[in-house]
């Protein structure tokens, strides 16, 4: 009966092999093909990020050595620009961060405002820089924008627990001056100035201008 039970199932292994055996050998195929398609998207990846990366230093390398150069400072600007525009998102976003500042230096705020909206706006970046974009659109546009726009962007980033806030509420201080609110102004100067985690620099300008406005 064991004989028989043996010769019954290798009968219908090869029965089934006969049967499926061509779909198993595609399948196994496909495994193979779509492994190697993985390892090789991973390894194009890789050296994309690391041509981008290259591309990115050299632009900050350009930049820093720019100076008062305006040949260099466009040359730099082309370059963040040229990033962003073939970047994954982290390099991208600080291109664009670039480009922005750039722009601003070269007195051409809106092109830099559009830089910073388009940061600000984009949900795949990282949100610290995000909101270090408002921050820099409402900074530059501090007296011109509008004021409750300026407000918007400004209020959610004087939360204790944003890394932004002692800047945002130098800010909102300088807009609260601009709309003639001294009170409002001086309560936020008083919280920079005595933010021992705030930026040494904005803690001076904040201790400065409350000494101008009487404490």
């Amino acid at each position: 009966f064991d004989e028989v039970e043996e010769e019954l199932r290798a009968e219908r292994t090869k029965q089934l092999l006969k049967k499926y055996g061509g779909v198993m050998i595609a399948a196994a195929i496909l495994v193979v093909a779509a492994v190697g398609a993985w390892q090789g998207w991973g390894w194009w990846q890789g050296r994309r990020d690391l041509g981008v990366a290259g591309q990115y230093l050299s632009a900050m390398s350009t930049a820093d050595s720019a100076g008062h150069d305006k040949a260099k400072q466009q040359q730099a600007l082309g370059e963040f620009q040229h990033v962003a525009s073939v970047a994954p998102v982290g390099y991208r976003t600080l291109a664009q961060l670039r480009a922005a500042a750039l722009l601003a230096q070269d007195g051409k705020p809106k092109q830099a405002a559009e830089l910073w909206d388009a940061v600000a706006s984009d949900g795949s970046a990282q949100p610290l820089l995000r909101q270090l974009a408002s921050l820099l659109w409402a900074q530059h546009q501090i007296d011109t924008a509008d004021p409750g726009v300026l407000e918007g962007r400004l209020k959610p980033l004087t939360a204790a627990d944003n890394p932004w806030h002692s800047l945002a509420r130098e800010q909102m201080a300088v807009l609260n001056l601009r709309l003639g609110k001294k009170d409002a102004a001086k309560t936020a100067l008083q919280q920079v100035a005595g933010d021992i985690t705030a930026p040494q620099g904005a803690r001076t300008r904040a201790a400065a201008l409350l000494a101008q406005l009487g404490g």
